[in-house]
Order: structure tokens, then sequence, then C-alpha cells
């Protein structure tokens, strides 16, 4: 094991551990038990506990609830294990997946490194990534590949290449050519935008052929979300194409000086785009999904700063962990995607507000449709930091009207379903990865205790600094996740001390 590794000291059974029975952070043990969890699985049931859970190599191999008289009494039978974290008072949940991600070295052309993007996701509690279009793809399947022999401290990645570099196919043989360049590659599915139908359904078709998973970002274009039922896409992203296809004439009505190339009309008319949407329609277009089984990825965190552009700008961890190539990509400018703010009113933020109340709307009609939900974040764009904006994005779906249990389940469970990885992924289950969290904190209680900069608590009539991911188990690996955070700081301020020198 060739990660940077270093023992980790915490106060294990009550105070009986020692160094010898700690996890160590970065190295895999070849039996390690998580003492006395309160357990929230990633199928939507309630939490329940206390529990061991015992991880052997890099599986769950036992989930033993046990009898609280009997822990009290020290009567329980307990499974043995080399290395031990104790979750008295924690909550543990599979580790989250972030279905909509993306690793970047750079930005605006700015080297910014893939460490940095690694380790937020983990200190966040993030074991999965789907990356969805990577500009360098090869690389991201290198990272993705280190990640897999545990050389480098990693999320699981999924890596969905880019269908739409240059050169761009035009003609659905060229679609066919590229998918299976794609696959040969290694990729793990596909990302396709602004596409025409007849190579949309030849893309399809051939990532069928080849058994690879397609997420669609539709845009204003040619097809929308009939499309996407018609010909079989894993997951809708964001949400372009299901309102569209619910207007009556099929378009929404741009002004005549609208420029879909410029992102500021872009953006502030997508703002008016669902009160366009005939109700009737929209409920037929969502049935019409729910029986293609085509997922939804709402990344409603991506385009909060439409609605509260102040917000966007001063969250506080920007202060300590914002990387200054990030910094500067954020800041309004036309060469950048995604930094579009320029002469944003309060008019575009009420509209954007109205967006969002009949979007979460539908959110919540898709599933109770039978529709699959899942969370992603898009982060590296319009303010938001990798891992952070993912437990933003829970937050949200909460705001929708998501009960917290189900919130979570869109996060594991259900990420692990649009992933094609429900066997073995998403669950806090024997026989599955052992992909975990352990979190300071009841999150069904307040989400905001899975931001590693944690929450205020009173006890016992003092304020306390408490929340945060604790551990973060990807693969059978246990990552301290204050380590890792400790590690970004120092990054940043690094990259901050050299950009001005």
């Amino acid at each position: 094991m060739r990660i940077r590794s270093g023992l980790v000291l915490l106060a294990l059974l009550a105070g009986r551990a020692n160094a010898q029975t700690t996890a160590t952070h970065g190295v895999r043990a070849a039996r390690l038990a998580i003492r006395n969890a309160t357990i929230v699985d990633g199928n939507g049931t309630p939490a329940s506990g206390p529990a061991d859970i015992l991880i052997e190599g890099n599986r769950i191999a036992s989930v033993t609830f046990l009898d609280p008289v009997a822990v009290r009494s020290g009567t329980a039978k307990r499974p043995a294990a080399d290395k031990e974290i104790d979750a008295t008072g924690k909550y543990v949940l599979p580790g989250l997946i972030n279905a909509h991600a993306h690793l970047q070295d750079e930005r605006a052309h700015v080297p910014q490194a893939y460490d940095y993007t690694l380790k937020l996701w983990l200190a966040c509690g993030i074991t999965s990534v789907r990356e969805v279009g990577a500009d360098t793809t090869q690389k991201v399947l290198a990272i993705r590949d280190r990640g897999a022999r545990g050389e480098i401290a990693s999320p699981r990645l999924f890596v969905y290449a880019q269908f739409s570099h240059p050169p761009v196919p035009q003609t659905p043989d060229a679609a066919r050519a590229r998918i299976r360049e794609l696959k040969a590659m290694g990729a793990d599915g596909i990302k396709i935008l602004g596409i025409d139908r007849d190579v949309m359904q030849a893309t399809l078709d051939e990532a069928h052929k080849l058994g690879l998973r397609v997420a669609h970002h539709v845009g204003v274009e040619e097809t929308n979300a009939w499309d996407d039922a018609r010909f079989g896409t894993t997951s809708i992203e964001h949400w372009y194409g299901i309102p569209d296809a619910a207007i009556p004439d099929g378009r929404q009505h741009f002004p005549a000086s609208y420029n879909y190339r410029n992102e500021t009309d872009r953006f502030r008319w997508a703002g008016r785009l669902w009160r366009e949407a005939d109700p009737i329609l929209l409920g037929k277009v969502l049935d019409t999904l729910v029986a293609a089984k085509v997922a939804w990825v709402p990344t409603l965190d991506i385009y909060e700063a439409s609605r509260d552009l102040q917000r966007a700008q001063t969250q506080p961890w920007f202060a300590d962990y914002l990387h200054p190539t990030l910094e500067e990509y954020f800041r309004p400018d036309p060469a950048n995607h995604g930094s579009y703010f320029f002469g944003w009113s309060s008019t575009d933020e009420t509209y954007w507000k109205e967006n969002y109340r009949i979007w979460m709307s539908a959110l919540r009609d898709f599933e109770r449709k039978g529709g699959l939900i899942g969370v992603g974040d898009d982060a590296g764009f319009i303010y938001q930091m990798y891992g952070f904006g993912l437990i933003r994005e829970l937050e949200l779906q909460q705001e929708a009207g998501f009960q917290t249990l189900k919130v979570i389940q869109h996060a594991t469970g259900n990420n692990a379903r649009i992933l094609g990885r429900e066997t073995d992924l998403g669950r806090v289950r024997a026989g599955f990865l052992a992909d975990l969290i352990v979190v300071n904190g009841n999150p069904l209680e307040n989400l905001k205790v899975f931001y590693p900069t944690g929450v205020d608590d009173v006890r016992n009539g003092k304020i306390v600094r408490t929340g945060g991911v604790e551990w973060t188990i990807k693969d059978g690996i246990p990552y301290h996740a204050p380590t890792l955070f400790a590690d970004v700081k120092a990054m940043v301020a690094n990259a901050r001390a050299e950009r001005r020198r």
C-alpha cells in the first residue's frame, strides 16, 4: 500500500482501545470492526442500532445488531477484529455516491491537482463518483485504475466519457464508431449533449449493444425527454429537455435577440422555462420517462447561484478551502463556462426562484409516479466546490419536499441503481463492498452534519463544534476525514502563497 499512512488515535470502545487496535488512516485491515453503530441504510428504512459491522478485506462480512443490555454488561457476543472504529453516538451510512461530477486538472488553463478534488470528495463522505465528461478521459481512466489498486486516496470512479469531444460525430455511422472507440478505451459509460435525433438514436443503440450506460445533458437542441424515453437513456442530467417536452408548441418562447451561445442569455431564459410547461402535458412526460425507466439526476445545487447570487459567492468554506484556480474561474468571465453573472438582477433571481418551485414539484411528482431520482452536484462550476456541492444538493432535495431518509436513499441506493451496481453498492449489508461513512451526528436531524467544517451544537449548556464525517471507508480502506480535510487546507494555503509569489 503506497498511500500516505499514519496512526490516527481515537477513543475507541469507550476508552478501551489502544494504538494497536485503532484503525489506521489509508491502510486496509484484514478485519475491521465498526462498533456500536447506529445504521442508516441506503434503502430508505429507519435508523437502527447499536450494531457491529465487520469488514473483511474490501467487503462487509456481517452486520450484527446488539442487545443494548448485553453491551452495557459486557456479555454481548461481538465479532473479533484486527482494527476497530468506535461509532458510539455516531451514525454509519453507505458511502455517498456522486452521480454527476467532474474531475478537473485545470480551470481556465491553470493547473489544479487532482488530489485537491479527490481528497475533498473523500472528506465529505463520497466513496463513489460517476465522472461525466472530463476533458482528459485517458488521464481520468488512469486515476480510476490507480484508485482501484489502492495506490492513491480516491473514491471509486465510474468514467462516463464525453461523446462530443472534437471531432464531434456528425452522422450515425460516426456516432457508432465513437462509441466503439470509447468502449475500447475502457469507459464505464457515455455522456452525451448537444446531439441530433438520428445521431442520438445510433449512439444509444450502439451503447446498449456494448453494455454502456448513457447520461444525457439535454440542452436547447433537437432532442428532448421524449427521445430519452424512446431511445433508452439511463439518466437525464439537470432538467433541460423535460419542461421543453411539455411546452404545447414544442419550443420555449425566446426573445428575437436570444443567442444560446451567450451564456447570460442562456441561463437568464432557462430561468423562465418551467413556467411555460403545460402541467397536464408535463405529467404525461413524467409518466413516459418512468415507464421507460429513465432516471433523473437534477443537480439542484449547481443553479442555486441564479436564484441567490450573494449566498453562492459568500459560502463560509471558501475562506480556507477554495483553491485559487476555482476562485478565479468562478469570477464572471465569458470565457469560462458557467461564469455568466453580468447584470444579473433581482428580476432574474425572482424568475429562478419560481423555476425552482415548479422544478421541485415536478421532482416530487416524478418520484410519486415511480421514477428513480439520483444525486449529483456538477461542482467545479458556478460557485460550487467539490464535495460541498453534493451536501448542498442533499439539503435542496430536502427543501424540495423529500423526507430525509429518502434524500439519503437518493444519494446511496438510488445512485447505485443508476450505476447498475445495486447488488454491491449503496447499502450497509453483508456481502456488499465496504464503502461506508461514520458521521459525528445524526444526518436525519440535520444534513449539515455531513459538512467537514462541522456544525454548532449545545451540550450540557455549552456551545460545541461537532459534526463532520469522521471516517470514510472506501473499498475497505479507512480514511480519517479530518486528516484529509487538513491536507486540503494546506494545499490551498500553499497554492495561494505560490500565487502571491
